[in-house]
């Protein structure tokens, strides 16, 4: 009780004796202390301009003098606030802080719960304002419609997810077996291989063994000759020493001793062992062509899969061509890049522009070679890019697919990639959401491919196609997703 009475007095110390509120902007009368709200002094003197009269104690003063009184207005504050907690405290219900009503309406202007007070002010009097219980019940009712929306969408994700899942693991388990595969082949060829190896090396070696031999033969031949000689040489060498009477006996034996050391011939390698390495000469040679060519098949086959469909595309620097745009697209002044905008542009309807759906044609078409280009497509949620035919239809809504002339994959609002194929969509389940998609259009081949731009990974190519001469041009589809995009979503055509 002592508590609720300090509040009160608190209260009454905070009030103006003229319009019996809390003080707004308190003022002091400087000659006798007093103190008013500065509307309410201002009113009351308003007619005068000298001797005028304090409200409250009547005295009265020459001129008017008057200063702020800061302090009462931090006084003020807070028993402005410890009225509000005292209403809220006792009734359970929220209190204006401004007027220390309950909030009983709803300003739907400003989208805030206003007292009865309010209602009349100034600040609400041209809104539009109904009771607070019947907002509450409107917006409950659009929340809930929001929810169960949400709701709808999430269970799609989550389908989506098990059925992605699914898909995934079908598609482990085959890379799996693929992985398998090869290891077992790779294995196969690095034994077969390792196999020749060892046989080649011994066959080798047994040549090397019998050459060994052969040398080892003639060096020891070749040697004992040379040690024959060496003898002769000396045994001669002492006959010359001989005094005549001895050196003339059996000379003629000795002379023909000399005569026949002659110098042996190389001894030449046998034909066999001539014709066991020329034969393995050959089957050397044809070995490593073997390898060769092996090596070359396997890389050229390689750079076909993965590079030659880029590789061998011009790159092109396409533009967008403004008549064709939907009117809720926006394109740069360069022409190369677009975003999405709510309010639809005043433009021509002309035959060419799309009207419904949010495409737009590049200004480049194309009826024969191989071309390509990039797209950016990281600063938006929902998008298409692709080809389409010159004839697609512009007017109306229609389904993106082949049989409407357009081939092209797009990506949803949950980054799941798709292939605009038919009758429905193919789910790329495999491939990450990329930042750049590269186009790929090889027209005699009838063959549209994409790629992630910056890894260089296949998304999709879709099954030949007859152009039949008609001119083929970029497309692009964007759509923004309000609830969960960030920003204003864009493509750009990258240079």
């Amino acid at each position: 009780m002592a508590a609720e009475s300090c509040v009160e007095n608190l209260r009454d110390e905070a009030t103006c004796s003229v319009c019996l509120d809390f003080f707004r902007d308190p003022v002091m009368i400087v000659g006798c202390g007093h103190n008013f709200c500065r509307a309410c002094i201002t009113q009351c003197w308003e007619r005068l301009d000298r001797d005028v009269t304090c409200p409250e104690c009547r005295q009265t003063f020459p001129q008017k003098s008057l200063q702020p009184n800061r302090q009462l207005a931090s006084v003020v504050d807070i028993a402005r606030r410890l009225r509000v907690q005292k209403a809220e405290g006792a009734g359970g219900q929220r209190v204006c802080g401004e007027h220390q009503e309950a909030l009983k309406l709803f300003c739907q202007d400003d989208e805030i719960p206003i007292c009865v007070v309010c209602d009349r002010s100034r600040a609400h009097r041209s809104h539009t304002v109904v009771p607070l219980e019947e907002a509450t019940e409107e917006y409950k009712e659009k929340l809930q419609a929001h929810l169960k929306t949400l709701r709808k969408r999430k269970e799609k994700l989550l389908g989506l997810k098990q059925t992605g899942e699914g898909k995934i693991q079908e598609s482990l388990k085959q890379a799996g077996a693929e992985r398998q595969k090869i290891v077992s082949e790779f294995q196969k060829l690095h034994q077969l291989l390792q196999e020749q190896e060892q046989l080649l090396l011994a066959q080798l070696g047994e040549l090397e063994k019998e050459v060994a031999k052969m040398q080892k033969e003639k060096d020891t031949k070749l040697s004992e000759e040379i040690s024959h000689l060496n003898e002769l040489i000396s045994e001669m060498e002492v006959k010359c020493q001989q005094p005549a009477s001895e050196f003339l006996q059996e000379i003629r034996k000795t002379l023909s001793r000399c005569e026949k050391g002659e110098i042996p011939r190389p001894v030449p390698i046998s034909p066999e062992l001539e014709r066991r390495l020329q034969d393995f000469s050959q089957q050397t040679h044809a070995l490593t062509e073997t390898l060769r060519k092996t090596k070359d098949i396997l890389l050229s086959a390689w750079e076909q899969k993965s590079g030659d469909l880029q590789g061998s595309h011009t790159k092109v620097a396409v533009t967008l061509a403004p008549d064709t745009a939907h009117p809720c697209l926006v394109l740069s002044a360069d022409r190369r890049s677009m975003r999405w905008k709510q309010a639809r542009q005043p433009l021509q309807n002309n035959p060419e522009r799309f009207n419904f759906a949010y495409c737009v044609l590049g200004h480049e078409g194309f009826t024969l070679g191989k071309h390509c280009w990039v797209v950016e497509v990281r600063k938006a949620d929902c998008w298409a890019v692709g080809v389409a035919k010159e004839s697609v239809r512009r007017k109306g809504k229609f389904f993106f697919s082949p049989e409407e002339g357009i081939w092209a994959v797009q990506n949803q609002f949950y980054g799941q990639l798709e292939a605009l194929t038919a009758p429905k969509p193919t789910p790329l389940f495999q491939c990450q959401e990329p930042n750049r998609v590269r186009v790929c259009l090889d027209y005699a081949a009838g063959r549209v491919s994409f790629f992630d731009a910056d890894t260089e990974d296949p998304i999709f190519t879709f099954p030949p196609a007859l152009f039949a001469g008609e001119t083929i041009r970029p497309w692009l589809w964007l759509k923004p997703f309000i609830l969960f995009g960030s920003g204003t979503p864009a493509l750009r055509l990258c240079p």
